[in-house]
């Protein structure tokens, strides 16, 4: 995704795995991957990303093979990491991310979303660690992340993008912006997920306008206010908080994707913003019809989106 004097920035829509209920790579609530790949491509959906790796064909030349006849191209792939532990989890992490990442670069795709480990189970809601991070573990987590985005740049070509999201120690406009304050752009940008961000009180429009060029990626999402609000008075966990709806079909939750899209644009930068709905888990039947109204909305919001069922140049 290279933008250049004579092009203007555009901004591609796509949507991903978590808007079907996908979470994990093999769990029978979700469903076949066949049906995912059909379905997104039949709402008119161009763009895709891998979603929990082994959910999709991990060899490349099936996956290109199903994605190419369906019209999709593939923006990203997803990684989990717990870089705040520091050096010694490197050898484990890398091996997480390496398979990935090759895959990804198989697929064109250009960037690699990180996740932050959780510190409460997004299933049980356990506490697995402090909430909040000691001095050094922030050390690692931004130098350990660093080197990261380094090894990934320099091996396989890929951007990493690092999601704030709830459950993380990268989450809140406190910490996101500490975060990006004590990390070098050339190697770290940002996925912002305007879902997770307002879910974690934070501002997305103010968020692009102030660290508009951290701003690597977008994804789309809404919280529904009023069960947001009872889930921060109950402490409720990330999991089960999405089983009660917190995560909203578009344009009835906040943040009002209109303007954070207005404010993406004005950026001048090519940036994907892939359509997320967290529905873990949800009944087969519900994610086309609400893929459908979505990607109306977003052409309502001055966003094109390809026409569902009209055939698509295979490629980037």
């Amino acid at each position: 995704m290279t933008s250049s004097a004579s092009a203007p920035a555009r901004i591609r829509i796509g949507s991903a795995p978590d808007s079907w209920g996908v979470w994990f790579p093999d769990d029978p609530q979700q469903v076949p991957w066949q049906r995912f790949l059909d379905e997104v491509s039949e709402a008119g959906y161009e763009w895709i990303e891998l979603g929990p790796y082994g959910y999709l064909p991990t060899d490349p030349a099936r996956l290109a093979d199903e994605t190419r006849r369906r019209g999709l191209t593939v923006s990203a792939g997803t990684v989990f990491t717990g870089l705040h532990h520091g050096p010694d989890v490197w050898d484990r992490t890398w091996a997480h991310v390496a398979d990935i990442a090759a895959l990804t670069r198989a697929m064109g795709a250009e960037h690699l979303v990180v996740i932050p480990s959780f510190w409460r189970d997004d299933k049980t809601g356990e506490v697995l660690e402090d909430r909040t991070l000691t001095a050094e573990q922030w050390r690692d987590l931004t130098t350990q992340t660093e080197r990261l985005g380094r090894e990934v740049r320099d091996r396989y070509g890929l951007r990493i993008v690092v999601h704030p999201h709830a459950d993380t120690h990268v989450d809140s406009e406190e910490n996101v912006s500490r975060f990006l304050d004590a990390t070098d752009p050339d190697l770290v940008s940002l996925c912002l997920d305007t879902g997770h961000y307002a879910y974690c009180g934070g501002d997305s429009v103010k968020l692009i306008e102030t660290f508009g060029e951290r701003i690597g990626y977008l994804h789309l999402k809404q919280v529904d206010p009023e069960i947001l609000a009872q889930v921060v008075a109950d402490e409720v966990p990330f999991g089960p908080a999405v089983a009660r709806g917190v995560m909203c079909e578009p344009p009835n939750g906040v943040p009002a994707l209109g303007p954070v899209l207005d404010a993406a644009r004005r950026l001048d930068a090519d940036l994907f913003a892939i359509v997320e709905q967290d529905m873990y888990p949800c009944p087969p039947e519900k994610p086309l019809p609400i893929a459908r109204r979505t990607r109306d909305f977003l052409r309502s919001c001055g966003t094109p989106v390809r026409a569902p069922d009209t055939p698509n140049r295979p490629g980037k």
